[in-house]
């Protein structure tokens, strides 16, 4: 039973896409590590605690198959911030070119969002006397 479970985690492991942008902290990445981890001895490796083992795959497959956003859709895809899905990429990405682009873009952020956040923050704090 050891060497199916093996040989489904490393079909979702080559299913899972690997993030260049996110170097050294991407999830695909991590999986495979975990997986070798778990299974150094591939086919072959005792599993201690099998019904663990299957929750942990069913909840990878669910995230991987995107079972929860098709099962709570969003009505739009907008954020408290504003921002677009490219300006996330960039916020979340690794490395010094992304760096200075998302300083461009917080500083067009703040720019443009400059009003609302002075209100909110005369909201919040409170007043002196």
């Amino acid at each position: 039973m050891a060497a199916s479970r093996y040989r489904r985690f490393l079909k979702l492991c080559e299913e899972w896409p690997v993030d260049e942008t996110k170097r050294g902290r991407d999830l695909g990445t991590y999986l495979r590590q975990r997986v070798a981890q778990a299974f150094r001895e591939g086919e072959n490796t005792q599993i201690a605690e099998p019904e663990a083992c299957d929750q942990m795959y069913e909840s990878l497959a669910r995230l991987h198959s995107n079972y929860y956003k098709h099962k709570y859709p969003r009505p739009r895809d907008t954020s408290f911030s504003g921002l677009s899905v490219e300006e996330y990429k960039l916020v979340l990405a690794t490395g010094i070119e992304s760096t200075a682009a998302l300083s461009d873009t917080l500083e067009d952020f703040k720019d443009v969002n400059k009003g609302t956040w002075k209100k909110l923050q005369e909201k919040v704090t409170p007043e002196v006397s």
